[in-house]
């Protein structure tokens, strides 16, 4: 997750961010895992990755790449309907055909505007929905920008304030919000966290967490200084995640005890980490669409069903 612009670090104690944060670092199990401020946070955050990291399983599952498109805004991520997807940049979005790559609609935000740092995006009828941070500003918040899917003009804006995290992805599922929240080890953190505070929540229509899990170890030794960028559920349901780089599909299921998703396999994709979304008009199919961030690409893939034995 980068930005053109840079902003020099705050300084904040530890202290004041947990009174700051209150209810929604309440959550997340604070006095755990904290880094220890006489040293950095993303040594310590490597020291216990190196100590606790059991490794990534993989069972041979791999994406079939269908297509590729060169869209030149589509850095940050990607939204697919039945007929468009929608590339995704700092603050910029492009419309484009799924059967020519044809460009039919932009929105451009000003560089200096309100619009920092767009993420994923989920298609919702005809709004589009993208989560927004003002990485890699602090003190770290975060919104939701609702855009008219047709002309990608925005309508709407609901503000989430001051969070322990930027949002990089919200999907619905089940009649909830299910959101991550990043924290990295490089710029943009709030000092004395690192990536290891990076987490999904579970939150009521009034963006209430009900419930948060924190990320398998092995999952967060793959994100470098960064975190998660993307998730969906899929419709075996389980949790489908990326990292910032790493062409790969975590694939994650909600424990049955504990505050720690469970990790169950990891598929090779055709696309470096970032955000992505199913394609839901391809009934019976599993498609996604991904980015490269370095190529400026949107990539179609399939992604494999996963073996029975994974799925209990």
């Amino acid at each position: 997750m980068q930005n053109d612009n840079s902003m020099p670090e705050a300084t904040v104690t530890r202290r004041q961010v947990l009174l700051t944060l209150g209810a929604t670092a309440g959550a997340l199990a604070i006095g755990t895992g904290v880094s220890s401020l006489g040293r950095p946070a993303a040594a310590a955050s490597t020291d216990a990755a190196a100590g606790a990291n059991p490794g990534l399983t993989k069972h041979g599952l791999v994406a079939d790449e269908l297509q590729r498109w060169q869209i030149s805004h589509a850095n940050q991520g990607v939204a697919v309907d039945a007929d468009h997807f929608y590339g995704i940049g700092n603050h910029a979005l492009v419309k484009h055909r799924k059967d020519t790559g044809a460009l039919v609609g932009e929105w451009m935000g000003p560089r200096d505007g309100a619009i920092i740092h767009l993420n994923a995006g989920w298609v919702d009828g005809d709004e589009l929905v993208v989560a927004h941070s003002n990485f890699p500003q602090l003190p770290m918040a975060s919104s939701l920008e609702t855009y008219d899917r047709n002309s990608l003009q925005p309508v709407a804006t609901y503000s989430l304030g001051i969070r322990l995290g930027s949002l990089t992805w919200a999907v619905r599922h089940q009649g909830f919000w299910w959101a991550c929240f990043a924290n990295y080890n490089d710029n943009g953190t709030t000092p004395g966290f690192d990536q290891r505070w990076t987490h999904v929540g579970k939150f009521d229509d009034n963006w209430q967490m009900l419930e948060s899990w924190l990320f398998p170890p092995q999952i967060v030794a793959t994100w470098g200084d960064s975190a998660c960028s993307g998730g969906d559920w899929g419709d075996d349901g389980l949790l489908y995640v990326t990292g910032h780089d790493a062409a790969e599909l975590y694939v994650v299921r909600l424990p049955q005890q504990g505050v720690t998703l469970e990790y169950v396999t990891t598929i090779d994709v055709p696309f470096e980490g970032q955000s992505w979304a199913w394609d839901r008009s391809a009934r019976g199919e599993r498609i996604i669409y991904g980015i490269s961030r370095a190529r400026r690409e949107v990539i179609v893939a399939r992604i494999p069903e996963l073996p029975s034995t994974l799925l209990g």
